[in-house]
């Protein structure tokens, strides 16, 4: 197991090293430091003289990823490099092009992200098994048909229109709960109800539909047809056999979705005013704050490679034979 591990972060790392140069490239080489200057300044005609005190207030006044003037390894440090990409590996994601401390600032929002994301993912993943594991048991009738086709609508519908339908519907029509904000505490409650709703019925038509999948998969398996010639009625054979065995490819394929949860999403966050990474990241872009947008790419590469050897772990335990590959 161990020896798989030590594999599986070994191919990991030249990836995250790689989308980290890759990152780079756009944000220095294509998008020069000087080129940001002129956007953050918002002139037309902006003097050298700005732009270079721009730059020095930064961090930006040192060469790219070279420095000659400098001596021994400050050849290397002192450069755009070293500062802005080599240190993210060190968690140490310095400021803003505003002044604020993004580690900071990724302490305080991950809070309410994973408020929402958690919620979501556990009832979201409650309701399509409970879905698709009911379809499945009445495949081949009306109620699986019908089932399909609503699951096949719900998928073919825009998130934002379960977002504005939503508020419009539970928040101004019903006045149930608000539309928008935040609160600490208890009180935070209220404000993510909604946005809970909405991402959980976003979900379920994908949801149930892939389950189902799954499950009938496993209803034409030798061990299933060999527990219904012993006599076990239709229900123990889908709760005890087809529904423990399909838990497998959901419960590995969530795996890969945990450390996501941390990063939270761009659109929920920014529709209902929830002050967590996602509506973070939105808010870096709107402003060109580019020392936010890269950090957080860089950790979402981060914690979808986490989420993948997460995965692979996952696999070894349910198949050992995983171990060979």
């Amino acid at each position: 197991m161990i020896a798989y591990v030590i594999r599986r972060l070994a191919f990991a790392l030249p990836i995250l090293i790689g989308v980290n140069i890759l990152t780079f490239t756009l944000f220095f080489v294509v998008n020069t430091p000087d080129d940001m200057a002129r956007l953050q300044l918002g002139q037309k005609r902006v003097t050298e003289e700005a732009i270079q005190k721009w730059k020095a207030d930064h961090g930006y006044d040192v060469p790219v990823v070279f420095n000659e003037a400098a001596q021994g390894t400050q050849k290397l440090t002192e450069t755009i490099f070293w500062r802005e990409s080599v240190r993210l590996f060190a968690f140490e994601f310095g400021q803003s092009d505003s002044g604020r401390d993004i580690s900071s600032d990724i302490r305080q929002r991950m809070w309410p992200s994973l408020a929402i994301a958690v919620p979501t993912l556990m009832v979201g993943l409650l309701l399509n098994i409970t879905f698709a594991l009911t379809l499945a048991f009445f495949r081949a009738t009306y109620i699986d048909l019908w089932g399909v086709i609503l699951c096949v609508a719900m998928m073919s519908i825009s998130g934002l229109f379960y977002i504005i339908g939503g508020q419009f519907l539970i928040g101004k029509l019903l006045n149930l709960v608000p539309i928008s904000g935040f609160d600490t505490g208890l009180n935070a409650a209220k404000f993510l109800v909604l946005p809970v709703i909405v991402s959980v019925l976003g979900g379920i038509g994908g949801g149930t539909r892939w389950y189902r999948t799954i499950f009938l998969e496993e209803m034409s398996r030798e061990y299933v047809k060999t527990a219904r010639a012993k006599g076990l009625r239709e229900p123990v054979v889908m709760f005890r056999h087809v529904l423990r065995n399909g838990l497998i490819p959901i419960l590995t394929g969530v795996v890969v979705i945990l450390p996501m949860l941390f990063m939270g999403s761009l659109i929920t966050e920014a529709f209902f005013g929830i002050p967590g990474l996602g509506s973070y990241t939105i808010d870096a872009i709107q402003r060109q704050d580019f020392a936010i947008v890269r950090s957080m790419v860089f950790l979402g590469s981060l914690l979808y490679i986490v989420g993948l050897i997460l995965t692979d772990i996952s696999y070894t335990v349910v198949d050992p034979r995983v171990r060979l590959n």
